[in-house]
Protein backbone atom coordinates (compact mmCIF):
# COMPACT_ATOMS: atom_id res chain seq x y z
CA UNK A 1 0.00 0.00 0.00
CA UNK A 2 1.33 3.38 -1.05
CA UNK A 3 0.39 7.18 0.22
CA UNK A 4 -0.22 10.09 -2.00
CA UNK A 5 0.80 13.13 -1.33
CA UNK A 6 -0.62 15.66 0.85
CA UNK A 7 -0.69 18.35 3.56
CA UNK A 8 -1.44 18.43 7.09
CA UNK A 9 -4.30 20.99 6.66
CA UNK A 10 -5.96 18.63 4.29
CA UNK A 11 -6.42 16.03 6.32
CA UNK A 12 -9.69 17.74 8.05
CA UNK A 13 -10.24 16.27 11.66
CA UNK A 14 -6.53 15.16 13.10
CA UNK A 15 -8.84 12.62 15.15
CA UNK A 16 -9.52 10.36 12.22
CA UNK A 17 -5.69 9.87 11.74
CA UNK A 18 -2.65 8.40 13.31
CA UNK A 19 0.26 9.49 12.12
CA UNK A 20 3.65 7.87 11.97
CA UNK A 21 7.82 9.21 10.94
CA UNK A 22 8.52 8.95 7.31
CA UNK A 23 12.01 7.35 7.66
CA UNK A 24 14.21 7.56 4.86
CA UNK A 25 14.86 3.56 4.04
CA UNK A 26 13.78 1.18 1.69
CA UNK A 27 9.93 -0.33 2.22
CA UNK A 28 10.30 -4.01 2.82
CA UNK A 29 7.46 -6.75 3.12
CA UNK A 30 8.76 -9.19 5.69
CA UNK A 31 7.71 -12.96 5.23
CA UNK A 32 7.70 -15.13 8.10
CA UNK A 33 6.98 -18.86 7.67
CA UNK A 34 8.29 -21.81 9.75
CA UNK A 35 11.80 -20.31 10.89
CA UNK A 36 12.62 -18.33 7.80
CA UNK A 37 12.92 -14.99 6.57
CA UNK A 38 11.95 -13.49 3.40
CA UNK A 39 12.26 -9.35 2.42
CA UNK A 40 10.64 -8.40 -0.23
CA UNK A 41 11.29 -4.81 -2.02
CA UNK A 42 8.55 -2.64 -3.52
CA UNK A 43 8.90 -3.86 -6.66
CA UNK A 44 9.09 -7.91 -5.91
CA UNK A 45 12.99 -8.55 -5.84
CA UNK A 46 13.80 -10.18 -2.94
CA UNK A 47 16.25 -8.56 -0.79
CA UNK A 48 17.22 -11.19 2.07
CA UNK A 49 20.59 -11.86 1.30
CA UNK A 50 21.68 -8.16 1.40
CA UNK A 51 20.05 -8.04 5.36
CA UNK A 52 21.62 -11.03 7.07
CA UNK A 53 21.22 -9.21 10.39
CA UNK A 54 17.14 -9.15 9.95
CA UNK A 55 17.26 -13.22 9.58
CA UNK A 56 16.34 -13.45 13.81
CA UNK A 57 13.32 -11.59 13.42
CA UNK A 58 11.84 -15.22 12.30
CA UNK A 59 12.13 -16.52 16.01
CA UNK A 60 11.20 -13.28 17.53
CA UNK A 61 7.65 -13.72 15.60
CA UNK A 62 7.35 -17.32 16.01
CA UNK A 63 7.96 -17.63 19.90
CA UNK A 64 4.59 -15.06 19.79
CA UNK A 65 2.25 -16.51 17.09
CA UNK A 66 2.35 -19.65 14.76
CA UNK A 67 2.06 -19.87 11.29
CA UNK A 68 3.04 -17.58 8.15
CA UNK A 69 2.81 -13.83 9.20
CA UNK A 70 3.52 -10.75 6.89
CA UNK A 71 4.81 -7.44 7.96
CA UNK A 72 5.25 -4.50 6.28
CA UNK A 73 8.08 -1.58 7.48
CA UNK A 74 11.12 0.42 6.32
CA UNK A 75 15.03 -0.82 6.07
CA UNK A 76 16.89 2.11 8.12
CA UNK A 77 20.59 2.79 7.98
CA UNK A 78 21.45 5.47 10.79
CA UNK A 79 24.51 7.55 11.27
CA UNK A 80 26.46 8.41 14.43
CA UNK A 81 24.00 11.07 15.64
CA UNK A 82 21.01 8.35 14.91
CA UNK A 83 19.59 10.53 12.64
CA UNK A 84 17.97 8.23 9.30
CA UNK A 85 21.22 8.37 6.17
CA UNK A 86 20.00 7.15 3.03
CA UNK A 87 23.79 7.66 2.09
CA UNK A 88 25.01 4.88 4.31
CA UNK A 89 22.25 2.40 3.28
CA UNK A 90 23.03 2.89 -0.57
CA UNK A 91 26.33 0.67 0.63
CA UNK A 92 23.85 -1.84 1.86
CA UNK A 93 20.99 -1.96 -1.34
CA UNK A 94 23.53 -3.21 -3.81
CA UNK A 95 24.80 -6.59 -2.05
CA UNK A 96 23.87 -9.96 -3.56
CA UNK A 97 27.08 -12.04 -1.46
CA UNK A 98 26.39 -13.28 1.55
CA UNK A 99 29.77 -12.95 2.56
CA UNK A 100 30.37 -9.49 1.53
CA UNK A 101 26.69 -8.55 3.43
CA UNK A 102 27.48 -10.33 6.20
CA UNK A 103 30.61 -8.12 6.81
CA UNK A 104 28.60 -5.01 6.40
CA UNK A 105 25.95 -6.03 8.37
CA UNK A 106 28.65 -5.60 11.14
CA UNK A 107 30.37 -2.28 9.98
CA UNK A 108 27.26 -0.95 8.88
CA UNK A 109 24.35 -2.32 10.47
CA UNK A 110 20.72 -1.71 9.46
CA UNK A 111 17.42 -1.61 11.19
CA UNK A 112 13.85 -2.67 10.36
CA UNK A 113 11.06 -0.11 11.38
CA UNK A 114 7.67 -2.43 11.36
CA UNK A 115 4.46 -0.34 10.82
CA UNK A 116 1.90 -2.49 9.81
CA UNK A 117 0.70 -6.65 9.67
CA UNK A 118 -1.07 -8.20 6.69
CA UNK A 119 -1.17 -11.66 7.84
CA UNK A 120 -0.53 -12.94 11.52
CA UNK A 121 -0.04 -16.82 12.19
CA UNK A 122 -1.64 -17.77 8.60
CA UNK A 123 -4.76 -14.87 9.04
CA UNK A 124 -5.24 -12.28 6.70
CA UNK A 125 -5.41 -8.84 8.13
CA UNK A 126 -6.14 -7.04 4.79
CA UNK A 127 -9.26 -5.86 5.06
CA UNK A 128 -8.93 -5.04 9.62
CA UNK A 129 -8.76 -1.45 9.86
CA UNK A 130 -5.66 0.52 10.86
CA UNK A 131 -6.73 0.34 14.72
CA UNK A 132 -7.05 -3.09 14.77
CA UNK A 133 -3.94 -4.21 12.29
CA UNK A 134 -1.79 -1.67 15.08
CA UNK A 135 -3.24 -3.23 17.71
CA UNK A 136 -2.10 -6.64 16.85
CA UNK A 137 1.52 -5.01 15.11
CA UNK A 138 1.96 -3.85 18.55
CA UNK A 139 0.78 -7.32 20.90
CA UNK A 140 3.93 -9.26 19.43
CA UNK A 141 6.17 -6.82 21.39
CA UNK A 142 8.62 -6.73 18.18
CA UNK A 143 12.03 -4.64 19.52
CA UNK A 144 15.02 -6.60 18.91
CA UNK A 145 18.81 -5.06 17.96
CA UNK A 146 17.84 -4.80 14.40
CA UNK A 147 13.87 -4.07 14.44
CA UNK A 148 11.87 -1.83 16.43
CA UNK A 149 7.53 -1.08 15.78
CA UNK A 150 8.35 2.82 16.54
CA UNK A 151 5.63 5.02 18.02
CA UNK A 152 2.05 6.11 16.17
CA UNK A 153 1.21 9.81 17.26
CA UNK A 154 -2.61 9.16 16.93
CA UNK A 155 -4.75 12.46 16.13
CA UNK A 156 -2.02 14.33 16.93
CA UNK A 157 -0.92 15.61 13.54
CA UNK A 158 1.00 18.92 14.64
CA UNK A 159 2.70 16.90 17.24
CA UNK A 160 4.03 13.98 15.42
CA UNK A 161 5.29 16.94 12.55
CA UNK A 162 6.83 18.81 15.23
CA UNK A 163 8.61 15.75 16.23
CA UNK A 164 9.80 14.76 12.65
CA UNK A 165 11.31 18.31 12.11
CA UNK A 166 12.55 18.35 15.62
CA UNK A 167 14.56 15.20 14.42
CA UNK A 168 15.16 16.48 11.11
CA UNK A 169 13.30 13.74 9.41
CA UNK A 170 11.87 13.62 6.17
CA UNK A 171 8.14 13.90 7.29
CA UNK A 172 5.17 11.97 8.40
CA UNK A 173 2.18 9.31 6.98
CA UNK A 174 -1.21 9.87 7.95
CA UNK A 175 -3.05 6.89 8.27
CA UNK A 176 -7.16 6.98 7.96
CA UNK A 177 -8.14 5.04 11.56
CA UNK A 178 -10.79 3.35 9.80
CA UNK A 179 -8.84 2.30 6.63
CA UNK A 180 -8.09 -1.24 5.32
CA UNK A 181 -4.92 -2.39 3.82
CA UNK A 182 -4.84 -1.72 -0.41
CA UNK A 183 -2.06 -4.01 -1.62
CA UNK A 184 -0.56 -2.23 -4.76
CA UNK A 185 -2.59 0.99 -4.15
CA UNK A 186 -1.50 4.38 -3.88
CA UNK A 187 -4.22 5.25 -1.70
CA UNK A 188 -6.05 8.44 -0.09
CA UNK A 189 -6.15 7.00 3.17
CA UNK A 190 -2.33 7.38 3.49
CA UNK A 191 -1.02 10.70 2.93
CA UNK A 192 2.83 11.57 3.22
CA UNK A 193 3.55 14.82 4.60
CA UNK A 194 7.40 16.19 4.01
CA UNK A 195 9.77 18.06 5.11
CA UNK A 196 11.79 17.78 2.43
CA UNK A 197 10.81 17.73 -0.97
CA UNK A 198 11.91 14.46 -2.93
CA UNK A 199 11.31 13.59 -6.23
CA UNK A 200 12.28 9.98 -7.56
CA UNK A 201 13.37 10.24 -11.06
CA UNK A 202 14.70 8.14 -13.86
CA UNK A 203 18.35 8.49 -15.67
CA UNK A 204 18.19 9.03 -19.24
CA UNK A 205 21.55 10.48 -19.56
CA UNK A 206 25.07 11.76 -18.43
CA UNK A 207 27.56 14.19 -19.41
CA UNK A 208 30.94 13.93 -18.37
CA UNK A 209 32.49 16.84 -15.17
CA UNK A 210 35.42 19.56 -15.70
CA UNK A 211 38.20 19.60 -13.16
CA UNK A 212 38.23 17.43 -10.19
CA UNK A 213 35.52 15.66 -11.78
CA UNK A 214 37.61 15.54 -15.02
CA UNK A 215 36.78 12.00 -17.07
CA UNK A 216 34.02 11.31 -14.64
CA UNK A 217 30.61 11.66 -14.48
CA UNK A 218 29.43 15.44 -13.78
CA UNK A 219 26.07 15.63 -14.05
CA UNK A 220 22.89 13.15 -14.75
CA UNK A 221 20.12 13.72 -16.84
CA UNK A 222 16.56 13.29 -15.62
CA UNK A 223 13.04 12.38 -16.56
CA UNK A 224 9.96 11.17 -15.61
CA UNK A 225 8.14 8.85 -17.55
CA UNK A 226 6.02 10.56 -20.57
CA UNK A 227 4.30 7.36 -22.48
CA UNK A 228 7.09 5.22 -24.34
CA UNK A 229 9.78 7.79 -23.80
CA UNK A 230 10.63 10.50 -20.95
CA UNK A 231 9.90 13.75 -19.99
CA UNK A 232 13.03 16.09 -19.29
CA UNK A 233 12.72 17.71 -16.03
CA UNK A 234 16.75 18.91 -15.47
CA UNK A 235 20.01 17.95 -14.81
CA UNK A 236 21.94 16.93 -11.35
CA UNK A 237 25.11 17.36 -11.07
CA UNK A 238 25.92 17.66 -6.95
CA UNK A 239 25.19 15.47 -4.35
CA UNK A 240 27.85 12.30 -5.33
CA UNK A 241 30.02 11.24 -3.20
CA UNK A 242 32.88 8.85 -4.72
CA UNK A 243 32.22 5.48 -4.12
CA UNK A 244 28.61 6.41 -5.82
CA UNK A 245 30.26 8.28 -8.88
CA UNK A 246 32.02 4.82 -9.03
CA UNK A 247 29.38 3.18 -8.71
CA UNK A 248 26.93 5.01 -11.35
CA UNK A 249 29.35 4.64 -14.16
CA UNK A 250 29.80 0.70 -13.72
CA UNK A 251 25.55 0.94 -14.11
CA UNK A 252 25.58 3.12 -16.78
CA UNK A 253 28.01 1.31 -18.94
CA UNK A 254 26.52 -1.16 -20.34
CA UNK A 255 23.15 0.41 -20.49
CA UNK A 256 24.32 3.12 -23.40
CA UNK A 257 22.25 4.03 -26.12
CA UNK A 258 22.19 6.10 -29.52
CA UNK A 259 19.42 7.87 -29.22
CA UNK A 260 18.03 9.92 -26.60
CA UNK A 261 15.16 8.47 -24.67
CA UNK A 262 14.00 12.36 -23.89
CA UNK A 263 11.03 13.74 -25.84
CA UNK A 264 13.05 17.19 -26.03
CA UNK A 265 16.31 17.73 -24.09
CA UNK A 266 17.31 22.04 -24.14
CA UNK A 267 20.20 22.31 -26.89
CA UNK A 268 22.93 23.38 -24.15
CA UNK A 269 21.92 20.12 -21.61
CA UNK A 270 22.38 17.58 -24.33
CA UNK A 271 25.57 18.47 -25.83
CA UNK A 272 28.39 16.47 -25.37
CA UNK A 273 25.68 13.83 -23.41
CA UNK A 274 25.90 10.01 -23.67
CA UNK A 275 22.51 8.59 -23.67
CA UNK A 276 21.42 5.55 -21.83
CA UNK A 277 18.22 3.04 -21.90
CA UNK A 278 16.20 4.52 -18.68
CA UNK A 279 15.76 1.72 -16.66
CA UNK A 280 17.53 3.08 -13.81
CA UNK A 281 15.42 4.96 -10.71
CA UNK A 282 17.26 7.18 -7.94
CA UNK A 283 16.14 9.60 -6.31
CA UNK A 284 17.07 13.64 -5.61
CA UNK A 285 15.83 16.55 -3.48
CA UNK A 286 15.17 19.76 -4.61
CA UNK A 287 13.31 23.32 -3.72
CA UNK A 288 10.89 23.29 -6.00
CA UNK A 289 9.52 23.03 -9.30
CA UNK A 290 9.85 25.73 -12.11
CA UNK A 291 7.40 26.89 -14.46
CA UNK A 292 8.96 24.81 -17.45
CA UNK A 293 8.36 21.88 -15.37
CA UNK A 294 12.15 21.48 -14.25
CA UNK A 295 13.37 20.66 -10.83
CA UNK A 296 14.83 23.84 -8.75
CA UNK A 297 18.10 22.87 -7.49
CA UNK A 298 18.48 18.96 -7.66
CA UNK A 299 20.58 17.36 -5.35
CA UNK A 300 21.70 13.50 -5.95
CA UNK A 301 20.42 11.18 -3.05
CA UNK A 302 21.48 7.48 -4.88
CA UNK A 303 19.79 4.75 -6.60
CA UNK A 304 16.83 3.39 -5.77
CA UNK A 305 17.03 -0.83 -6.78
CA UNK A 306 13.84 -1.06 -5.05
CA UNK A 307 11.91 0.95 -7.46
CA UNK A 308 11.09 0.63 -11.04
CA UNK A 309 10.79 2.99 -13.75
CA UNK A 310 7.24 2.06 -14.55
CA UNK A 311 6.94 3.20 -10.44
CA UNK A 312 7.87 6.74 -10.71
CA UNK A 313 5.56 9.57 -10.68
CA UNK A 314 5.75 13.18 -10.25
CA UNK A 315 5.10 14.34 -6.68
CA UNK A 316 2.96 17.55 -5.75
Amino acid sequence: MLATAGTLEGLGAQEHWAFEMKWDGVRALVHLDDGAVRLVSRNGNDMSTAYPELTDLADAVVGRTPGPTVLDGEIVSFDADGRPSFARLQKRMHVGNAGAAARLAASEPVVLLLFDVLVLGGESLLAEPYTERRLRLEGLDLAGPAWQTPAAFVGSGDEALATSQQHRLEGVVAKRLSSNYQPGRRSADWIKIKNIRTQEVIVGGWTLGQGARGGKIGALLLGLPDGPRLRYVGKVGTGFTASMLQHLASDLAPLEAVDSPFVEVPRADARGAHWVTPTLVGEVTFTEWTRDGRLRHPSWRGLRPDKRPDQVAPES
